[in-house]
C-alpha cells in the first residue's frame, strides 16, 4: 500500500507502523458500518451533535461512481493511547465502550474520519460566499421554479433548504469554496476522493436530519467540482490515478443505457438461504460455503432480486484547439452511472470532474492473469457546461438574475436595437452590415413548427446562409467568429471533409467488439451550426449529404445492419471561392461557383463578399485597420458597441423565452411581398422569379427580426426588415450580368433567361446547318462551321444546345457524330 500511495503522489504521510500494524495489513478492506453508512455505532466516526433520527436511518446506498462499496473503504483503526489497548489493530468495534478510545483513520495515512467530517461540518455551517456560482443557477430548478440564494446566510445552508424544498439529492461541492475556507480537506478529497466522499456524504446528510428532521427518499450525494488545476487529457498520467482530476473536451459517442449491477442476491440451491453481496470495485464476491447447511458451491445469482443501476460509457474527445500543432486529439473513455446518465450528448463541451482509474488489461477474458499495461478511464462525478464566452443553448437551465433581465429588455425597447445589435456582432471586421444582418438572423433562428394534426410534418426554423467572392474578404473569420460563440457549432473545411465525415461512420467499438455509429459534424452540431469553409471545394459525394439535412433537418443511414434517421437540426453557415480565384462580373454564380444549384437553392441567403477596388472605400477600410493600434479611438468605438457577454446572454434570452407568431395582417403582407417577388420579372422575360422556398425563408427571417425586437408577434416592420435583405441578398447572388434582372430561376434551375435563349438560337442554327445535310456531321466540324457564322457561340452553349436538340429527338448522336432525323415540330 505504501508503494501504491507514494507512485500516486498522495500528499498525506503514512501513518507509523508497529508489528501488530503491519500484521494486520490484510485487514485492509475490513467490514465495517461505518465506512460510508448513515447509521453509527461508533463516536469516534459521527460528527459530534449528530441526532438520533439520523442513526436510525440505516445503512448508505453504494456510491458506484467512486467504485468503492460503503462497507469497503480503505480504513483502520487504530487505539488512542498506545498503552490502553495492547494487541492486534480493531476491527469493528461491538463494545460502545472501546469505541471512545480509537480512531478511524483512511488506510496509509494519518487522515482521521473524524476531523474530515467535523471539518466539513464546519465549513457547511459557516461558509458564505460572496456570489452564485452561473452553473448553479440551474441546479436549484424543480417545475418551473427557484429557490433564491440568501448570501447572507451560509452558502451550502441555503442549499440544503432548496434541496429541502424541491427534493433533489444533490449537493455540488465548489472545491475553490473549499480551498479557500480549509485547504487541508481540500487537499485530502484530491488525493483520496474514493475514500472521503462518503463520509462527506454521511455529514451532509446528518445535518440535513438535524435541521430539517426528516429525510430524503434517497440520501443526498456530494458531488465536486472546480478542482484548482484542470489538466488536459493528453497530460494525465500514472500519478493521478486514484485521484480526483478535471479534463475538458468534447463528446463525440454515448452508448446506450446499461444495467450495472451494484448489489447481487444469491440463494442457495440446496436450503434456500439467501444472501446479499455488494459491488466492490466492479467485482462481486460470490459466497463459497453455506453458513446454513455447509455446502461449498451451492449459491446461485438471482438476476431479478439483484439491484442494478444505470451505466454509461461516453467518448471524450480533446477539444481541437487545445491540441498541439500537428498532433491528433486524444480521447479518453468515461463511465457515468446513475443520475448523471443521458447529461450529456454528442456534441457538447463539458467539463469532467471524475476519479481517474487504471484497470489492468487481461491476458485472456477468461484468464485472471494481467498486463503490466493499464487502461484509463475516468468514473464521473460531476459534469458541467464550459465555455462561457459561448451562447446558452435553448433549454439548458439557463438562469438570468431580475437585473440582467431589465437590461436586456431596456435595450429591446430602443428603437435602434437592430443596428445596435449589427454593430456589436464581429467588430473588428469592418463594413458588411447586410451580411452581419443575415448572421444575427441565422443566430436568432426562426419558430419549429409541427403539423398539429398528427401527421408530424415538420418545418424547419434553421436559417442557412451562404457567403460568395474573393479570397482575404473576411469570410472566414465571420466563420469562426460565429464557430466559436455558438454552442454545439462544428466547423469543418470543405477539401477535408469527406461524406461520412459529416453524416456518420460505421466503427468497430474496441471495448464490446460490436458494431456502432460513429456521428460525424453534421449531427454533432444538431441544435447549433456547421461552418463549412471551402464549400465550393467538397466532392459531389460528400455535397449530396447535405440536400436532406439543409431542408428535412433529417439524416437517413442504412449501413452495415444499422438502419436509423438521425437528427441534423443545424443551420449550415458556408463560405465558397469562385472557380478562377477572382470572381468574374461578367458571369453569373452558377458559373462562377463550382455549386449544383440544387444545393444553392435551400441556402435562405447567399451574399457575395466582393472587393469593390474603390479608393474612398479602401481609405475606411484602412482607417477600420489602424484605429485596432490608436488607444483612444479605439475607446470611443467601444463605447457604441455592446457587451460581448451582454449580447452572449441577448441572443440566448431571445432564442429560449421569445416565440413570435404570424398574425392575421402580417400574413397578408407576406403573401403580398411573395407576390410581388414571384412575377416581378413575368412582365418583361415571361420567368417565374421566386418559389414557395422563398416564402419560407422569408417567414423565417421575419420571426428572427421579431425575436432580435423580443416581440412575441412578427409586425409589419419585421416583415419590411426581411423582404429588404432578402431583396439585397438577392441582387447580389441572383442578377442575371446578361440582362441585369434579378432572375431567382438562375439559383432554382440552374439557368439565365439569357442562356435559355442563346441555347436556342444555338439549337436554329445547328439545325439549319445539317438539315440539308446527308449521313452524319462529326460535331468537332460542326462546331467549327457554326463559329464561322457566328463568333459568339462558346462550346458551353454548343453544347447543351445538342443536348437539347436530342431531348427534342430531332437528332441522334452516335459517338461523336450527329445526324439530322426529324424537323421541328410546332
Amino acid at each position: 500500500m505504501s508503494s501504491q500511495n507514494s507512485a500516486s503522489g498522495r500528499s498525506s504521510p503514512l501513518v507509523p507502523m508497529g508489528d501488530f500494524e503491519r500484521n494486520s495489513m490484510n485487514q485492509s478492506r475490513m467490514s465495517d458500518s461505518s465506512g460510508g453508512g448513515y447509521a453509527h455505532s461508533e463516536g469516534a466516526s459521527v460528527v459530534s451533535g449528530s441526532t438520533v433520527l439520523s442513526q436510525l436511518r440505516g445503512g448508505s446506498r453504494a456510491r458506484v461512481d467512486l467504485g468503492v462499496a460503503p462497507a469497503h473503504h480503505r480504513k483502520i483503526r487504530i487505539p488512542r493511547d498506545d498503552d490502553a489497548i495492547v494487541g492486534d489493530v480493531l476491527g469493528d468495534v461491538d463494545d460502545p465502550l472501546l469505541a471512545p478510545t480509537s480512531k478511524l483513520y483512511i488506510w496509509g495515512t494519518r487522515i482521521v474520519v473524524e476531523d474530515v467530517q467535523k471539518a466539513f461540518n464546519t465549513f457547511v455551517t459557516t461558509f458564505c460566499a460572496d456570489d452564485v456560482d452561473e452553473d448553479e443557477n440551474a441546479m436549484l430548478m424543480s417545475g418551473g421554479e427557484r429557490v433564491e440564494i440568501d448570501l447572507s446566510n451560509p452558502y451550502y445552508m441555503e442549499k440544503l433548504r432548496g434541496i429541502n424544498m424541491c427534493e433533489v439529492p444533490i449537493l455540488n461541492l465548489n472545491l475553490g469554496h473549499l480551498r479557500r475556507f480549509n485547504e487541508a480537506l481540500y487537499k485530502e478529497i484530491i488525493a483520496y476522493p474514493a475514500d472521503i466522499i462518503p463520509y462527506l456524504d454521511v455529514t451532509i446528510n446528518d445535518i440535513f436530519v438535524q435541521t430539517y428532521r426528516k429525510e430524503l427518499p434517497t440520501p443526498i450525494e456530494i458531488r465536486p467540482y472546480n478542482v484548482e488545476v484542470t489538466k488536459n487529457m493528453r497530460d494525465l498520467n500514472p500519478e493521478d490515478i486514484d485521484q480526483l482530476i478535471t479534463t475538458n473536451g468534447m463528446v463525440t459517442r454515448i452508448s446506450p443505457l446499461i444495467p450495472e449491477m451494484n448489489q447481487g442476491f444469491f440463494q442457495c440451491s440446496v436450503c434456500k438461504q439467501t444472501q446479499e453481496n455488494i459491488v466492490d470495485c466492479g467485482r462481486i464476491e460470490e459466497p463459497v460455503h453455506c453458513p446454513n447447511c455447509s455446502n461449498p458451491y451451492a449459491y446461485q445469482l438471482v438476476h431479478n432480486r439483484s439491484n442494478f443501476i444505470d451505466k454509461q460509457v461516453i467518448k471524450l474527445q480533446e477539444i481541437p484547439g487545445d491540441a498541439p500543432t500537428g498532433q491528433t486529439q486524444h480521447t479518453v473513455t468515461l463511465f457515468v452511472h446513475g443520475s448523471l446518465v443521458e447529461n450529456v450528448h454528442p456534441g457538447d463541451r463539458v467539463c469532467v470532474t471524475g476519479i481517474f482509474r487504471g484497470t489492468p488489461i487481461r491476458v485472456n477474458p477468461v484468464q485472471q492473469t494481467v498486463k503490466a499495461v493499464f487502461r484509463t478511464s475516468i468514473d464521473v462525478i460531476h459534469f458541467r457546461k464550459m465555455d462561457q464566452n459561448r451562447l446558452h443553448e435553448v433549454n439548458d437551465g439557463c438562469y438570468y438574475t431580475d437585473e440582467q433581465v431589465n437590461k436586456i429588455m431596456e435595450l429591446s425597447r430602443k428603437p435602434d436595437v437592430i443596428d445596435r445589435l449589427v454593430k456589436s456582432l464581429a467588430p473588428n471586421i469592418f463594413g458588411h452590415d447586410e451580411i452581419k444582418k443575415g448572421i444575427l438572423c441565422l443566430l436568432f433562428g426562426g419558430c419549429r413548427k409541427s403539423d398539429e394534426d398528427g401527421n408530424r410534418v415538420k418545418l424547419r426554423s434553421e436559417i442557412n446562409l451562404l457567403l460568395c467572392g474573393d479570397p482575404g474578404t473576411a469570410k472566414s473569420q465571420l466563420l469562426q467568429y460565429v464557430f466559436k460563440l455558438v454552442p454545439r457549432s462544428q466547423y469543418t473545411s470543405g477539401k477535408g471533409s469527406s461524406a461520412v465525415g459529416l453524416s456518420a461512420s460505421i466503427t468497430h467499438d474496441p471495448d464490446s467488439k460490436g458494431v456502432v455509429l460513429q456521428t460525424g459534424s453534421l449531427v454533432l452540431a444538431d441544435n447549433g451550426v456547421c461552418c463549412i469553409d471551402e464549400f465550393d471545394k467538397m466532392n459531389d459525394s460528400t455535397r449530396s449529404i447535405l440536400h436532406e439535412v439543409m431542408e428535412q433537418q433529417t439524416l437517413s443511414i442504412a449501413k452495415a445492419g444499422i438502419i436509423c434517421q438521425l437528427n441534423a437540426r443545424t443551420s449550415i453557415f458556408a463560405a465558397a471561392n469562385p472557380i478562377d480565384s477572382k470572381w468574374n462580373k461578367k458571369k453569373n454564380i452558377i458559373q462562377n461557383v463550382n455549386l449544383p444549384h440544387t444545393l444553392l437553392s435551400r441556402f435562405d441567403l447567399i451574399f457575395l463578399v466582393l472587393d469593390p477596388e474603390i479608393e474612398e472605400y479602401d481609405k475606411r477600410l484602412a482607417k477600420h485597420l489602424t484605429n485596432f493600434y490608436l488607444e483612444g479611438d479605439k475607446e470611443a468605438e467601444r463605447e457604441q458597441q455592446l457587451d460581448m457577454a451582454f449580447l452572449r446572454d441577448y441572443i440566448a434570452y431571445a432564442k429560449e423565452n421569445i416565440k413570435p407568431q404570424v398574425g392575421v395582417k402580417t400574413a397578408d403582407i407576406l403573401i403580398q411581398k411573395y407576390l410581388e417577388m414571384r412575377y416581378q420579372g413575368a412582365q418583361d422575360s415571361g420567368n417565374i422569379t421566386a418559389y414557395p422556398r422563398q416564402l419560407e425563408s422569408l417567414i423565417r427571417l421575419s420571426e428572427a427580426f421579431a425575436k432580435m425586437r423580443l416581440s412575441n408577434s412578427v409586425e409589419e416592420a419585421d416583415v419590411e426588415n426581411a423582404y429588404d435583405l432578402y431583396k439585397e441578398a438577392l441582387r447580389q447572388s441572383a442578377t442575371d450580368p446578361a440582362t441585369g434582372r434579378v432572375n431567382v430561376g438562375m439559383i432554382a434551375a440552374g439557368t439565365t433567361d439569357g442562356f435559355k435563349k442563346q441555347t436556342e438560337m444555338v439549337a436554329e442554327s445547328i439545325t439549319t446547318e445539317i438539315e440539308h445535310r446527308k449521313g452524319t456531321v462529326p460535331l468537332q466540324k460542326l462546331f467549327k462551321d457554326i463559329r464561322t457564322v457566328n463568333k459568339m457561340i462558346d462550346k458551353e452553349s454548343f453544347d447543351e444546345a445538342i443536348n437539347l436538340l436530342i431531348r427534342q429527338e430531332m437528332i441522334a448522336k452516335n459517338g461523336d457524330r450527329i445526324r439530322y432525323i426529324a424537323k421541328k415540330t410546332q
